[in-house]
């Protein structure tokens, strides 16, 4: 494909798992993509493989990005962690530190990309957001809340950017084949109290139709789709893709 051919992109948390996905989606349909990551060498080979840039940023550092500009035409904000605690064990400094990342670094990147895209009339935000924000789990307050926030923040840009040819929509997928996904396994078996080998089918996919994990790639391509020419009127949208969880 070549409908992003001239179009530049930017990906965060685009070392790895969901975001490296992303990254190679835009290039392969003509993106010239920049690689956001707080993993150097992760962020330098994912950008090598696609002809694109590394940019190694530590986006929790919010002062650090209030003066930013970005030259860019698409925007993905990706980056994210997890943390499962019940609310009185969770950490107040982890709290404050994910609503950081998920919440305030998406703005700030928004708030400079905006400018750039207003002046070409065209532009594409696109947040990965989570099942979660639409749905909520136990155990993860910090997430679950940074998420939510993050569907209001993307449809504000979507009322505000949609005069000046700019879109925003959220992908909210169930859980996908990441590191992230995988580190959370130990934290689900410790906390509902089951062993680790039961957290797949009992917790993880419990509430999905579709019983397998969601890979990468296919948010990649939703994203892709997202990103092209071809989805102009699609904006402040959340597209589910938790194989039917959200059904319910």
């Amino acid at each position: 494909m070549s409908d992003l051919r001239g179009r530049t992109a930017l990906v965060t948390g685009g070392a790895g798992g969901i975001g490296a996905a992303c990254a190679r989606e835009l290039a392969g349909r003509g993106a010239t993509v920049t690689v956001v990551d707080v993993d150097e060498p992760g962020a330098r080979e994912v950008a090598s493989s696609i002809g694109g840039t590394a940019w190694t940023l530590d986006l929790s550092d919010g002062r650090a990005l209030e003066d930013l500009r970005l030259e860019v035409d698409i925007l993905v904000n990706n980056a994210g962690v997890q943390s499962v605690n019940p609310i009185v064990d969770f950490p107040p400094e982890t709290f404050r530190a994910m609503l950081a990342l998920m919440v305030e670094a998406p703005f700030l990147l928004i708030r400079a990309a905006l400018p750039h895209m207003y002046r070409n009339e065209f532009g594409r935000v696109v947040n990965i957001s989570s099942v979660h924000g639409l749905r909520a789990s136990p155990f993860k307050s910090a997430y679950v809340t940074a998420k939510h926030a993050l569907e209001g923040l993307s449809k504000v840009t979507a009322l505000e950017g949609g005069p000046h040819g700019v879109t925003s929509n959220c992908v909210n997928p169930g859980y996908v084949r990441t590191p992230l996904v995988t580190r959370q396994i130990a934290d689900q078996a410790r906390t509902h109290s089951i062993p680790e080998e039961q957290v797949l089918t009992e917790i993880l996919l419990k509430e999905s139709a579709v019983k397998r994990l969601v890979e990468p790639e296919e948010v990649g391509a939703l994203v892709g789709w997202l990103a092209s020419p071809a989805a102009g009127m699609v904006t402040g949208a959340s597209y589910t893709m938790d194989g039917g969880w959200s059904a319910k």
